[in-house]
């Protein structure tokens, strides 16, 4: 999959602070997921059961970073996770879009997570390009 031409879609930002788009169950699938805010339509199990999409739609809110008791466990257990896993900071990417924006966050995304071999969409999760399959460096 090819990073798309113009801007990431700012529907494609979590409530938790994870940028879909660059997922690998959206890299990887010929019918791509559409996020966590959109339908459930396509998404792997944990994503249609996530306890933290259910937690900030029953609170009325969009993103986590918004809510009285952020972090909660939920999102200090999701941060440690992907801290060790992945090397990123979930927590990190709310406070810039509270900061900054989500157009700005995307933005910088998109400079980030396009394979500079091909234009394809490097995952998140594995740091690999969904088209030329090269390395994230």
């Amino acid at each position: 999959m090819k990073m798309p031409e113009g801007n990431i879609e700012t529907i494609m930002f979590a409530p938790c602070g994870m940028n879909c788009k660059v997922c690998y169950k959206h890299c990887y699938h010929r019918k791509p997921c559409s996020g966590c805010l959109n339908s459930d339509t396509e998404k792997p199990e944990h994503c249609r059961k996530c306890k933290i999409k259910d937690c900030v739609n029953n609170k009325g809110l969009s993103y986590c970073f918004e809510c009285s008791d952020y972090p909660c466990k939920l999102i200090k257990n999701l941060e440690k996770s992907y801290n060790i896993r992945y090397q990123t900071s979930l927590m990190e990417n709310s406070e810039f879009v509270r900061l900054h924006g989500l157009e700005v966050f995307m933005k910088k995304q998109k400079e980030k997570y396009t394979c500079s071999e091909c234009g394809g969409i490097i995952s998140i999760h594995d740091k690999e390009c969904s088209e030329c399959q090269e390395k994230m460096r």
